[in-house]
């Protein structure tokens, strides 16, 4: 286990300290010296300049400390980070982009991603947009060596899957897990993955933001969204599909998936699927090859000062008006009633009615993301849950049973 090092002075903060310093008149201001004209005249009032000693720019221990982090992450995770060849069709392109390789759309082409040992029984995970469609599939390890694989399961919803190769344990360096919940905005973030196909590349940056909902566009899995994703500005690029994001102890937060971006290249903005995801779905996965996610059956909307307004409630009042309601869904069947009417806001047409859920089994619900949140974390398939609703003015309490999400 690598002990936790405090984070040491980065160069743009020592230059913004140097700065400050300037501004602050304890450093000599950076400029072009105006030409002289004639001899100086020196008053006998002027003292000459005191010359300042240089500050230090960083404390060289903890340096030392951060780079000696970063370099023992990588020593003891890269062994365990695969790079992914597949043959495939290629699917859409849009301006969230999953991350499956050097592909472009239209055809049957190579791709490529990257993947993690999940075990010595040489299970393999990655996410299901580099693997979806694959007709063949080649992993190749950090030392250079290559084997054959087997797509083993796979989950549209999560955009996990697993493959396997048949290679002897002592070949296999597993990855160590940890708790996503635990994870903080600020905190260092480590990825490990094939971008471009350039392997065992390592970039790093922060926790830049949590509880993300990152919409699936794989397939039938249209319309719903991955609870509890991380943001990180770690670069990550195309083939970082399916690598890791880790902690400063080398222990993986979650599973590189996608970026924001109208290049196809890093700008800043990636989203990593949580581990404690990963935990829940990979085994699922390994046993039976597929995973049952929990289905409420509804579409539905952060309140906002519009919505509110339309439905004439307190201004104060926080929740998720129902939009839509699927026939022969839990949700249906349970009595929760889709948004109606109509009115005219600014140009824009707004419901005058319809159920606003504002808690499930007791716990608050301010937007739509803690709906989906609770449900991907706390619920199963079968499970009866507690919903209340305001409708109309009043509160209702609405019990749902949870069915699995439908496949077509």
């Amino acid at each position: 286990m690598i002990a936790k090092r405090k984070t040491p002075m980065t160069v743009s903060m020592m230059v913004i300290l140097l700065l400050a310093l300037s501004a602050c008149g304890v450093l000599p201001s950076v400029g072009v010296l105006p030409k002289q004209q004639g001899n100086p005249v020196l008053s006998e009032n002027v003292q000459p300049a005191k010359v300042l000693e240089k500050p230090a720019l960083a404390d060289a221990g903890q340096l030392a400390a951060y780079e000696g982090t970063l370099e023992q992450v990588y020593a003891d995770v890269n062994p365990s980070v695969v790079s992914i060849t597949v043959t495939a069709n290629v699917t859409s392109d849009t301006s969230t982009l999953p991350l499956p390789g050097l592909q472009v759309p239209g055809g049957q082409q190579e791709g490529q991603g990257s993947g993690f040992v999940w075990d010595t029984q040489g299970y393999i995970v990655t996410n299901n947009h580099v693997v979806e469609g694959a007709t063949d599939i080649t992993v190749t390890f950090s030392d250079g060596s290559t084997a054959k694989a087997k797509l083993v399961g796979a989950d549209p919803d999560s955009d996990l899957a697993v493959i396997k190769v048949d290679l002897p344990a002592d070949q296999l360096k597993p990855v160590v897990m940890t708790d996503s919940d635990a994870v903080k905005v600020g905190q260092l973030a480590i990825a490990i993955g094939n971008p471009y196909g350039l392997q065992n590349t390592m970039t790093v940056g922060i926790i830049s933001a949590l509880g993300r909902t990152l919409p699936v566009e794989s397939g039938t899995s249209a319309g719903f969204s991955i609870p509890n994703v991380i943001q990180t500005d770690a670069a990550i690029n195309p083939g970082n599909s399916g690598g890791v994001l880790l902690n400063s102890n080398g222990e993986v937060l979650g599973v590189t998936s996608a970026i924001t971006s109208t290049s196809r290249s890093n700008s800043g903005i990636g989203y990593v699927v949580p581990s404690n995801t990963v935990s829940q779905v990979v085994p699922v996965l390994i046993k039976g090859g597929k995973f049952e996610h929990s289905w409420l059956g509804i579409s539905g909307g952060t309140l906002n000062a519009n919505l509110i307004e339309a439905l004439k409630l307190p201004s104060d009042q926080r929740g998720v008006l129902v939009a839509e309601v699927v026939d022969g869904s839990p949700a249906s069947k349970a009595g929760l009633k889709a948004a109606q009417g109509e009115v005219q806001i600014n140009g824009t047409a707004y419901p005058t009615s319809g159920d606003v859920i504002t808690a499930i089994n007791g716990q608050v619900v301010e937007k739509m993301e803690d709906l989906i949140s609770y449900l991907g974390s706390n619920t199963s398939v079968g499970d009866k849950i507690s919903l209340n609703v305001l409708r109309d003015g009043k509160q209702l309490t609405l019990d749902v049973t949870l069915a699995a999400r439908p496949t077509q």
